[in-house]
């Protein structure tokens, strides 16, 4: 008799899941039609941060994390279609899209540049991650979202333009984001949402009226809440971390020449 309920539980919580990735493609050409560079990343926050916190605060991490790498996905996906229609409209949309376009396309020419120097891409690196990690635990996970979302876009919108290139556009969608990259991107929603629960779960409590005093949360409960439970996600991230800059001091020149011929070359 309970098996319907259970079932019924079960597709609304995927439903949820995918509603994010769902309304990602109308808010990027929402934002196309806009032509501000600000809208992209604040609509595309706005559909993917209520179902990731409410899933945060009710303790469904996966459910979580599933709906942050779909939303990721999917913005992926369509800021790569746009642009491949009309580059041109997207360069005004997307933050840093074309001087980023531009800096990857001489390295795919030239096969050198700060893709295959760790000197120069481990300090990239680093300021990028502390900078999201510093916006995650400050604001629930909302200004990381907001940057992930900016840093997405600029990848993605490089590999549109690659695409539209003209010399292969299959190689340029299949190969265009480098499997470094991707692990840099799960890294970060894994990150994202363990840094987010302090936050989070204060609003949590404060709602139920369970708030521990108008000062705040204690330095302790701050840190049981943000590392303790969470110590097998901050490895896991870590560890592909540690294996997106092994994999692009290695590959990166390689993959370089891989992607030449989309540009012709």
């Amino acid at each position: 008799m309970r098996t319907a309920p259970v079932q019924k539980a079960r597709v609304r919580s995927a439903l949820t899941v995918l509603v994010p990735a769902l309304l990602v493609p109308p808010a990027v050409l929402l934002a196309r039609v806009t032509g501000s560079s600000i809208v992209l990343p604040a609509l595309a926050t706005a559909v993917v941060y209520p179902t990731l916190a409410s899933q945060v605060m009710r303790g469904r991490r996966l459910a979580a994390a599933a709906a942050a790498l779909l939303w990721a996905a999917s913005l992926s996906a369509s800021v790569i279609a746009c642009t491949v229609r009309d580059p041109r409209g997207m360069e005004s949309v997307v933050l840093h899209g074309a001087g980023y376009r531009d800096e990857m396309f001489d390295f795919i020419r030239t096969g050198s540049g700060t893709e295959s120097d760790p000197v120069r891409f481990v300090p990239q690196h680093l300021l990028h991650l502390v900078v999201f990690c510093l916006l995650s635990v400050a604001s629930g996970g909302l200004l990381g979202i907001g940057l992930g979302a900016v840093l997405v876009g600029y990848m993605s919108f490089y590999v549109g333009c690659l695409a539209g290139a003209g010399g292969s556009p299959a190689t340029a969608l299949i190969l265009g984001w480098p499997p470094w990259a991707i692990l840099r991107v799960v890294a970060f929603v894994i990150l994202g949402i363990a840094l987010s629960q302090p936050v989070l779960e204060a609003l949590r409590r404060r709602l139920r009226g369970r708030a521990e005093t108008s000062s705040g949360a204690s330095g302790a409960w701050l840190f049981a809440t943000a590392v303790r439970p969470w110590r097998s996600w901050y490895l896991a991230a870590g560890i592909l971390l540690g294996a997106d800059a092994t994999m692009k001091y290695l590959l990166a020149p390689t993959w370089a020449g891989l992607l030449r011929p989309c540009l012709g070359a």
